[in-house]
């Protein structure tokens, strides 16, 4: 969703970043972690073995694949990508790949073909999935482009279903096949074609009419205003397990590194509003500990209880902390201890409209308060970048999910993802560090019994609470909507084999399913 599309398939930094579908369509990773199954599914790799003592992680590489330029893929490739993003620190990477690579990797070695090693400083078992899900570069490419964090990569090779770029214009391109596929026969479909929608109500008009077959956006009251337009064809499948929806404010800029601050403004948010009016009652409002969707079976009760009422509507309390911690109301409007006018903007992207119109409530909600906040709407692409440069107040945003919790709990306040702003991270855009949170995950990480980890995942939860480096909304739907007059083999809820949101990582594996409808 941008006005114009840009030319970037560079496979080292986030997401965010890059033209999609770079990571998990042209590149691919090791595994995928399949987050509707709870399996983690080979991929580049066939399998995999830690040694006993934790400190080796071995992966099996699969034979046969292919560069789509024709030369061959092997262990030597990963051992290079992953050795590349250790030499180029400035390379975010996705994930947790950059935490593991800079933390815990005492070396990455190809021993043959299709060997590939990891030897690790210390025991940090999360670390299979951070690195297994590094997307792998081609070594004959990249050996040779010294500053990879600017290179745009023009002309990808990779080894995914889509590789080919015959046409690529400011407001359209399109993304061909692999001739040389390591799936037989795949991808059954002879290529994606994109054409830009700056907002979801543009893409909304290119849904129901027809001309759009994979998508993964906000729809508004989606079984009157699109399956029972076309119910043969129109539907959707977003099940609310995505990740936790956060308001984020900037801890390294005052007042947003007093706790005070973050709850007072967490404890005037209507969220039952802001469920029901901007996200058609999709999902339901966030516990206190963060955690929703894929993750209930984890809940700690007590700390739920324990936090829930600063994620609760509550204005009167919220003026009693504001007072009580000296921002005092000078009349409409509050000022810090130091004389400040409490006036911030908070950040949204301006094409997504469910989101806009909580930030927009979010804004009402605050002048209960005393607290004044500018909604500023920006394109993707800006917005992203001051995310990730920690370059601003307050912003709605995602969060980071994966096999636990430790990933969510990770992004919102371990050391292991802090940057300083003005440097780039992809998670932990608020810039906050629970030393307390981060030995708990330490501890979390460095352990594979399940009950250890369960002790210690409650206590993690319990900092979180305690510390509230951030604002909790909800759970996210995972987006995902098809039309199957062209195309079927979508997951759907007959069939749940995978997410269907496009931007899972779970979509190489939707890929690999779709198929023209005639071909049904």
């Amino acid at each position: 969703q941008q006005q114009v599309w840009v030319k970037n398939f560079n496979p080292f930094p986030s997401a965010g970043s890059v033209r999609w579908p770079t990571h998990c369509g042209i590149h691919e990773p090791l595994l995928i972690f399949n987050a509707l199954t709870g399996e983690t599914v080979p991929w580049l790799a066939e399998s995999w073995e830690w040694s006993e003592d934790a400190l080796t992680l071995t992966f099996k590489i699969r034979e046969g694949v292919k560069w789509s330029d024709g030369e061959a893929f092997s262990a030597d490739d990963v051992a290079f990508t992953f050795q590349y993003m250790i030499d180029h620190t400035d390379l975010p990477g996705e994930g947790g790949g950059r935490q593991s690579l800079d933390n815990f990797v005492a070396s990455v070695e190809a021993t043959d073909a299709t060997t590939f090693t990891v030897t690790m400083k210390e025991p940090y078992t999360i670390a299979l999935w951070d690195l297994g899900s590094l997307n792998i570069a081609p070594k004959h490419v990249w050996e040779s482009i010294t500053d990879p964090a600017t290179a745009t990569n023009d002309t990808p090779v990779g080894t995914g279903p889509f590789t080919e770029i015959p046409i690529f214009q400011d407001q359209y391109w399109e993304l061909h096949k692999n001739p040389n596929y390591w799936m037989e026969g795949l991808p059954a479909v002879e290529g994606l074609r994109f054409p830009a929608f700056p907002s979801n109500d543009a893409a909304n008009l290119a849904n129901l009419g027809g001309e759009t077959d994979w998508f993964a956006n906000f729809i508004p009251d989606i079984d009157t205003a699109f399956v029972a337009k076309d119910p043969d064809h129109n539907h959707y499948f977003q099940p609310a397990i995505g990740a936790m929806v956060m308001i984020y404010a900037q801890t390294s800029k005052k007042p947003f590194d007093d706790i005070n601050v973050r709850k007072a403004i967490s404890m005037c948010l209507d969220r039952e509003q802001m469920v029901e009016l901007a996200v058609y009652n999709y999902t339901a409002p966030g516990f206190s500990n963060g955690l929703g969707g894929a993750y209930t079976n984890w809940n700690d009760q007590a700390v739920i209880d324990a936090g829930q009422p600063f994620v609760s509507l509550d204005v009167d309390a919220a003026n009693k902390l504001l007072d009580d911690a000296g921002y005092a109301k000078d009349g409409d409007w509050r000022k810090t201890p130091d004389g400040e006018e409490m006036s911030y903007k908070i950040n949204v992207v301006s094409g997504w409209s469910d989101w806009v119109q909580v930030v927009q409530i979010a804004a009402q909600n605050a002048e209960a308060i005393g607290v004044k906040l500018e909604v500023e709407a920006l394109d993707f692409s800006p917005w992203i970048e001051k995310m990730n440069k920690g370059d601003f107040d307050l912003s709605i945003g995602w969060s980071s999910g994966g096999p636990t919790p430790y990933n969510y709990y990770r992004g919102q306040m371990s050391a292991l993802t802090y940057n300083e702003p003005g440097k780039v991270s992809n998670e932990n855009w608020h810039r906050y560090v629970s030393e307390k949170g981060t030995d708990l995950l330490n501890q979390f990480a460095a352990t594979a019994d399940e009950a250890e980890q369960k002790d210690l995942m409650n206590q993690i939860q319990q900092v979180f609470v305690d510390e509230f480096p951030s604002v909790v909304l909800y759970p996210g739907p995972q987006w995902g909507q098809y039309n199957s007059a062209r195309f079927v083999g979508f997951p759907n809820e007959e069939d749940p084999y995978a997410v269907l949101s496009t931007y899972a990582y779970e979509r190489l594996i939707t890929m690999s399913k779709i198929t023209p409808a005639t071909a049904s």
